[in-house]
């Protein structure tokens, strides 16, 4: 038997994804107006991440396990929230998510919400009520170090959601929320608010706001490059002449 609030949450979804409830403006404005975020949007993400490798000299994609669970092509600047372990008297429902919803109900229109589990694969932080908030305020997506859950309710608002693994666990009784707006390590990588996060089918890249001009103008070249390489391919019927020419793989 459905309950009255597993009624009203699924009304809001329907209500979210159907642009109701005055959040269509909040979508529309969603889309990109900084140039960095619309190139990082056209590029793809292994060349962003081959990019990063070049320019910034250190690996900026996040482990393996960090996978589309809601699949959607990303791009957009950070926003932090950071989790860990607590006891059940400071792990309570006002303490478990306080710095995730207020990371949430602070992000502007087109940022990617960061949250970390310290040590939380079998922890969800973030589920059907907060996936509903991020797509009210106009968020590109979320990328989970831990857990995720609600994932049939998240796919029908369409907000993309990354994470490295998916649990049915509530953070509440187990972890607290401890800051939101700090740098933080995902997945293996740095993040830090205002970096650009990139992410597709191929997985999640960051890259270092400092150096986000640089890696974009990278990116692209290689995109035209390697474009330029599938003719040569197709015409030889070989890849080693097309990476002879071009000294690309």
């Amino acid at each position: 038997m459905k309950t009255r609030r597993h009624i009203l949450h699924v009304a809001m979804i329907s209500a979210v994804a159907a642009g109701g409830w005055g959040f269509q403006a909040a979508q529309k404005a969603a889309e990109p107006v900084d140039p960095l975020i619309a190139g990082f949007q056209k590029s793809t993400v292994a060349s962003v991440a081959d990019a990063v490798d070049q320019v910034v000299g250190k690996r900026g994609f996040m482990a393996h396990d960090m996978m589309p669970r809601v699949p959607g092509k990303v791009a957009g600047r950070a926003v932090t929230a950071l989790m860990r372990e607590a006891t059940p008297d400071k792990a309570t429902p006002a303490l478990s998510a306080k710095h995730s919803v207020g990371m949430i109900d602070a992000a502007k229109p087109g940022e990617v919400g960061i949250i970390v589990i310290e040590n939380g694969l079998d922890v969800a932080g973030l589920g059907g009520l907060m996936a509903t908030a991020a797509k009210a305020r106009g968020m590109a997506g979320v990328v989970i170090d831990g857990g995720a859950r609600d994932i049939a309710e998240v796919r029908a608002l369409g907000l993309p959601v990354y994470s490295r693994s998916v649990v049915p666990s509530s953070s509440v009784g187990r972890y607290a929320t401890v800051a939101n707006g700090i740098p933080v390590k995902c997945a293996g990588i740095e993040v830090k608010p205002g970096d650009i996060i990139v992410a597709g089918e191929d997985g999640v890249v960051v890259v270092p706001q400092e150096k986000a001009m640089d890696v974009l103008k990278r990116s692209q070249e290689i995109d035209e490059r390697e474009s330029k390489m599938l003719p040569l391919i197709k015409q030889y019927r070989a890849l080693g002449k097309a990476i002879e020419m071009f000294n690309r793989i």
